[in-house]
């Protein structure tokens, strides 16, 4: 079940997280790491300021993907070994919550591509020779786990940039 996209604004965002080109049979490895970055703002007394996400870079689904797992912040946070800081771009976003397991979230993303088309929206992407790189495409896992078991409950946010 899919709530309907809509267009919204979004601020800029602080963030920490890890990339790492990897295939698509592989994503699901850089969601291991993000308790990594839980303990390294932990330990230096950084709380989220949000629910951690997937930020897909470079795409390309017959290649590797330029994916990262990241957590957003109130402030900008130095680098720590492989967890770095970041800012998520501000702008405009088609955004769409999606409710259901995670191997549904292709369907999900498929949904709210073809609405976009539908509407007449670009996307702020652009084709390089590694694949599509995008100005900012995410996917925030709204739903903790351990507090929902049942993975058809699963909530996760889609959004991505639109051209401006």
């Amino acid at each position: 079940m899919n709530a309907e996209p809509e267009v919204t604004q979004r601020a800029a965002q602080p963030y920490a997280g890890i990339s790492a080109w990897v295939p698509m049979a592989a994503v699901g490895s850089l969601a291991d790491r993000i308790p990594e970055i839980f303990g390294r703002l932990g330990a230096r007394g950084i709380a989220p300021a949000g629910p951690p996400f997937f930020r897909y870079h470079v795409i390309d689904m017959s290649r590797e993907l330029l994916v990262e797992a990241g957590v957003p912040v109130v402030s900008a946070v130095d680098d720590d070994g492989d967890v770095r800081g970041g800012i998520l771009p501000g702008g405009r976003f088609a955004v769409m919550t999606h409710t259901g397991a995670p191997d549904t979230l292709v369907a999900a993303t498929t949904a709210l591509l073809e609405w976009a088309e539908a509407h007449g929206l670009a996307w702020d992407v652009t084709h390089v020779d590694e694949g599509e790189k995008w100005g900012c495409r995410i996917e925030s896992y709204l739903t903790d786990p351990a507090e929902q078991p049942d993975m058809t409950k699963w909530q996760t946010q889609l959004a991505f940039r639109l051209a401006d």
